[in-house]
Order: structure tokens, then sequence, then C-alpha cells
């Protein structure tokens, strides 16, 4: 880890917060033991997923990419988060000619209510998409169905989900398969002629919308709100297969969920006091740890974790009224903080510790030391997965593509991510921006499902 320098004049109050914060640094023997327990769990999560490890591994039943046969519409609901959408691609020799996209939201009701009336709600937003889009109702249509939440998948399209996360906690959907809830709910509608053909994480679909733009694309990358990776793994090392046969398959995706990654308590070498804080507070404590160090939904309360523990009476006094605010600093101002740390300038974060009600000379340079020290160590934490799969895949280039508001919204993050990633591995890669991966990628699934189907 790259570790910063924090410039104030008191250098016994500078080593005292230096050595206050050194639970943040990851060194090269953290990083050595990380890579370790990942690749270890990777491997327990291949042979036999959530009983035996942190990462699920799970395999996605997704064995072809696009051939350029793929032609016709297609529909995607790209679910998970608080908005979602219902999206028609038109596709042409296996390019997209077209695209309508329509956004919804859901309500906290149904976010924290029954499972049943979530999905109902789903399906007739697909009936009033359909119906305001003139899509017909005369031939059958696929849909490929983005679900954003682990979940153990039998068959490209069976896909029971195994815990929600984010802002979800609806009762009657764990250990069901989400496929079925929504299929049964458009049925009750009436909608007979859309089909569920497919079902998939976000993470899936920005890997397989990324072939459409590289075709050397191997892995996808969210890095937004949430986090999550998924790559093609050789058909050689998969244990687990319930549906159809290998037979001339050479590679699957696998969707890792490394989200969770930790959840059993291998990583808590890294983990700090101000960890422990943060996931004990949120939504659902003790599950998806792994994202809680690093995604855009926690990056912004982290920091005013850390930063709050600085003022103490030993370090730079009574703290403001402002940090002890809850969410009083969002993951928008830790990038507006690390645009000002690589300008040399000081007016962000000024403005900010002014709002917060700090006046302390030192709190400036406190704070972009703070916030210096998590971005290094995300970019390392998210570097060691990616690493792991170029390793694992051994391809003589590879295109990461790429979406998520931290990702393309961060000033310095890709430049670290690309240097960490770098001295992990030789194997030659690239980042590629693949925006509405959940979107298309769904629609693009379902296109190659329906092509599966057929031949079948």
């Amino acid at each position: 880890m790259d570790v910063p320098q924090l410039i104030i004049s008191n250098e016994n109050l500078k080593d005292a917060i230096a050595k206050h914060l050194s639970s943040l640094v990851i060194d090269q023997e953290k990083l050595t033991r990380l890579r370790a327990v990942f690749e270890d769990e990777v491997e327990k999560g291949i042979e036999s997923g959530l009983s035996n490890s942190s990462i699920q591994m799970e395999n996605t039943y997704i064995t072809e990419l696009l051939d350029g046969s793929e032609t016709g519409d297609y529909l995607a609901l790209d679910l998970g988060g608080t908005n979602f959408r219902v999206i028609l691609v038109r596709l042409l020799a296996g390019r997209i000619q077209k695209e309508i996209i329509d956004y919804y939201s859901v309500a906290e009701s149904l976010r924290l209510g029954p499972g049943a009336d979530l999905f109902l709600f789903l399906a007739e937003c697909i009936q009033h998409f359909c119906n305001k889009n003139s899509v017909s109702a005369e031939t059958e249509i696929s849909l490929g169905f983005t679900f954003s939440f682990p979940m153990v998948q039998h068959a490209l399209d069976v896909g029971v989900l195994v815990n929600w996360t984010k802002s979800f906690n609806c009762p009657g959907v764990i250990g069901e398969d989400a496929v079925k809830l929504l299929n049964d709910s458009l049925a009750k509608l009436g909608l007979k002629h859309i089909k569920v053909v497919a079902i998939l994480n976000d993470t899936t679909g920005t890997l397989v919308a990324g072939v459409h733009d590289y075709p050397d694309c191997g892995i996808g990358l969210i890095l937004g709100t949430g986090t999550n990776g998924a790559y093609l793994e050789n058909i050689s090392r998969i244990k687990r297969w319930e549906s159809g046969s290998r037979e001339g398959v050479s590679s699957v995706i696998v969707d890792p969920e490394w989200g969770a990654f930790g959840d059993n308590g291998t990583i808590d070498f890294i983990k700090t006091d101000w960890d422990r804080e943060l996931d004990g507070e949120s939504l659902l404590p003790a599950s998806f740890t792994y994202e809680k160090y690093f995604a855009g939904r926690y990056l912004g309360e982290l920091t005013r974790l850390v930063l709050k523990s600085v003022f103490t009476p030993e370090l730079l006094g009574d703290c403001p009224p402002g940090i002890l605010q809850k969410e009083s600093i969002e993951t928008k101002d830790v990038s507006d903080i690390s645009q000002d740390i690589l300008n040399d300038g000081r007016e962000k974060t000024g403005e900010l510790l002014t709002k917060l009600g700090s006046s302390n000379k030192d709190a400036v340079s406190v704070l972009q030391y703070i916030v210096e020290l998590l971005v290094e160590r995300a970019s390392i934490l998210v570097g060691v997965p990616m690493a792991s799969f170029l390793d694992r895949m051994d391809r003589p280039s590879t295109t990461i593509a790429v979406t998520g508001s931290l990702y393309k919204y961060h000033p310095s993050l890709k430049s670290k991510l690309e240097c960490k990633i770098g001295r992990m591995t030789d194997k030659p890669f690239k980042f590629g921006l693949s925006d509405d991966g959940s979107g298309k990628g769904a629609g693009l699934v379902a296109a190659i499902a329906k092509r599966i189907v057929q031949r079948n």
C-alpha cells in the first residue's frame, strides 16, 4: 500500500494521528495473506458454495457469449436498488440496433413488505412498459432478469435468493426461485407470452455487455453503491453442475458474490474498529462485509466514523456536532476531497469541514489523509480479486468491463486500481467502461438463452 503523508506542523500530533489510523494500512504482509485467503475461499466456493466458503462462486450456466446470430426483440428487467428499469433491446446480427428504457421506483413499503407484493408490482411495471411501447402480445418474447442479489443458480432460468442486501428485506423470498415468482406474477396479469428465460446479476450483465463492445472482455466489475465481479472460468474447474450437458463447453461465467468475502471471519485481520462500527449500524449486520470496506453506499459514512474518532482531547479536541451526525459525509464528498488532493488544494475539504462545524486548523490535512488511506485501501481490496481472476484465466489480453458511480466519478480510483492490479499480476489487462451492462446485458443474455434453448 502506498501510504500517504500527513502534513501538519506539530510532529507529536502527526505521529499520534498516524498511529491512531495505522490499522487502515494494508502492508505487504497483510496483502499476501489477503490474496492467499481469497484464493482459498474461491476454491472452496467452487467446490461447495456458501456451505464452506464466504465466496459463493455461483455458476451462472451462461456458457456462450454473443456469436453474431442474435436477431429480434428481447425484454430485460433490471432490479438491484431503489430504482429499476424495464428495457426493450432490438438486435440485428448480434448488434444492438435500438434500446427503449423506462424507469420505475420501488417504494420502501414494497422493499420491506411481503415478497409477493414486490413481484406483482414488477409484473405490473412490465405490463405498463409493454402497453406504453406497443410490445406485441401475439408472439412470445424472452426476458432476461437482472436480479442483483445473492442467489444460488440451479439453471440459467432458476435463481434461488440467498440473502437480501442493500435496502431490500422482503419476507417470503429467501429460499425461493425469483424466476418462478416473476413468471407466476406475469401469468396472474395474463402476460403468458412474456417468459423469463434467464436470471443474472448486474456484474454478469456487465461482462456480457462488455463483450458486445470489447471482443476480449473476460471480466465484469461493478464499483458503485455495491460491488461484485464476474469472470469466465475454465469449465474443467467447475465442480457443481445441475442443468444440461457440459459436452463441448469450454468456459462458463462465474458470479463470485465477493461482497460477502470474509463474512466467515477469514479476513478479520484487516478489519478495523470503524469497519465493525459501520457494519453494526448497517441494515444487515455481519452480511456482505467486504463491500462495506469501500463500496459507494458506505465510503462516505466510513470516512465520517474515522474522522469522528480523531476528534478526541488527545488529538484534535472536541468533535463538532456535524461530524456526530450519521451520514453527514457522503461518498460524493470523498470524491471531492480526492480531487482536492490531486490538485494540491484544500477548498472542497475546507468547505465540508466548515459545514460540519469544524474550524480546527489541522482538520483539512487530517481529513485528506483519512480519505487517501481509505481510497488506497479500496484499490487494494478491489485489486485482489481482479488479479486473481486474471491469473486464473491466463489470457493474452483481457478487457475488464466496468461500471458504477464510484468508478466513474472518483477522480483517482481508476489509476490506483491499474497500479495495484499491475503489481499483483503480470497478465495484460485494460479497463473498458460498460455503462448499463445490467440493463442491456440482461437483454443480450435473453437472446443467448433463447438460442441455447432452441438448439437443445
